[in-house]
């Protein structure tokens, strides 16, 4: 079987950025004008007053500080508070395309590979603008690329399940070069009307190009030593959008088709099984947490992330074992731990060991082991 090294990577980064001092301002001015217009049902006590946010509320919450979205002014303004993105037309290059497009082009420039070598094309992501045709296909025809592409949704952890199935392929030999791009607009599906998890996501796009180790020519090279994935059923992360809302007649702006979660309930659940399932990887390629160089980890709350490092490294984590992108980049669902991984390798010497790893709704938890070549 082949061996697999990851070659390149590539990160777009929108050109909007939102601090949390705006955030806060806008969220709070909708709640003075939501409370202002029940004025006489709060004095009644038959509605309790909207509560304000604040800048540290958020940070205590999640070390969230900034993130960057395609679009601030739409999600800035207390009357829509939702990304103003115009309708493209058919003929016109989708937005997850133009995204994919960017990332694609710097991992593949890293990697030394012209896209027509490029034999596997997967876009991975939490939501795809449309059910069909493939923004993959799509993304495949815009680079040139050959071969097959499909689209694949795992939630906050598409990312390391494509980086799986890319290898998978590599391995059997059925291609040998495979590119990976995580395209997350996740200001689309956030509610920036919920105090609780208005401030959780940003937009950003990552590409990853995979190699079998006999055509890789780049002098980075990531040797991908094994993966593993665990699926585990729950409502706790959930999010009700989708093509049958029209024929249930459910309001297609109710709150359950956006993002919701049980934020307490996720994280007592999610960081013990990302832990064993990290440990038990490592156990099983003879390794433990002693022999790591770096954590890339899910960038979705800092105190999730410290208690996994903890517990798989035995000890608190430095911030080069276990880097934190999310402070300015927030949660970018399956492209949080692929940005780590691509700010934060540089630095490793030939032998270092380092795991992926995602987690996020389903449950659904990634995890691959990479060593430095």
């Amino acid at each position: 079987m082949s061996q697999v090294v990851i070659t390149g990577t590539g990160l777009f980064t929108p050109e909007h950025a939102i601090d949390n001092a705006a955030l806060v301002a806008s969220f709070n001015a909708w709640v003075d004008a939501e409370n202002a217009r029940h004025a006489a049902a709060i004095a009644a006590g038959e509605r309790e007053p909207l509560p304000h946010s604040s800048t540290e509320f958020i940070v205590k919450a999640s070390g969230i500080h900034s993130r960057y979205v395609l679009d601030a002014e739409g999600i800035l303004d207390p009357e829509r508070m939702r990304p103003r993105l115009p309708e493209r037309a058919n003929d016109a290059p989708s937005i997850q395309c133009e995204m994919g497009l960017a990332a694609a082009r710097e991992a593949l420039g890293a990697a030394g590979v012209e896209a027509g070598d490029i034999e596997l094309v997967i876009v991975a992501c939490s939501n795809l603008e449309r059910p069909y045709p493939a923004v993959a296909v799509e993304l495949q025809d815009a680079l040139g690329a050959g071969g097959y592409a499909f689209d694949m949704n795992v939630a906050c952890s598409s990312a390391t399940f494509a980086i799986e199935t890319a290898a998978n392929a590599i391995r059997a030999g059925s291609v040998k070069r495979a590119l990976v791009v995580d395209p997350e607009i996740c200001s689309a599906h956030l509610n920036f009307r919920d105090r609780d998890s208005h401030f959780i996501f940003g937009d950003a796009c990552t590409a990853i190009v995979l190699e079998s180790e006999e055509v890789a020519w780049a002098e980075e090279r990531f040797e991908i030593l094994g993966t593993r994935l665990v699926t585990r059923f729950s409502n706790a992360i959930r999010n009700n959008a989708g093509f049958l809302n029209r024929v249930t007649d459910s309001d297609p702006q109710a709150v359950d088709k956006l993002f919701v979660q049980e934020g307490r309930r996720v994280f007592k659940e999610v960081c013990p099984l990302v832990a064993a399932l990290i440990t038990d990887h490592l156990a099983s390629l003879e390794l433990t947490g002693g022999d790591l160089s770096r954590l890339w980890l899910h960038q979705a709350n800092r105190h999730m992330n410290d208690l996994i490092a903890r517990r798989v490294l035995g000890h608190d984590p430095s911030p080069d074992q276990a880097p934190i992108i999310l402070d300015r980049y927030a949660n970018t669902s399956s492209a949080g731990s692929i940005i780590a991984f691509h700010l934060h390798r540089g630095d490793l010497p030939g032998g270092a060991l380092g795991v992926v790893c995602s987690f996020g709704a389903g449950y659904s938890a990634g995890s691959v082991v990479v060593r430095r070549q």
